[in-house]
């Protein structure tokens, strides 16, 4: 039988809009030390790839939009 593995103290308690900010933050690359691990501590990292690959193909498409809308003008 498998054991459980203790989650981080405060984990679940998060919600989605800090999860988003969190990920945007990494997207950037800029964050202090200590805001980066407090934010670590707090989310679970299933969120943080959903909303990862989420906010990553939301980029791509964005992107892809903005060349097709310029090469059509």
């Amino acid at each position: 039988m498998a054991e459980r593995l203790p989650e981080a103290k405060g984990a679940g308690k998060v919600s989605f809009w800090r999860t988003v900010r969190v990920v945007a933050w990494a997207f950037v690359g800029l964050r202090k030390r200590s805001g980066h691990q407090q934010d670590m501590a707090q989310v679970k990292p299933v969120h943080v790839i959903v909303v990862g690959v989420l906010g990553a193909l939301f980029l791509v498409l964005s992107l892809i939009w903005l060349v097709n809308t310029v090469l059509a003008a």
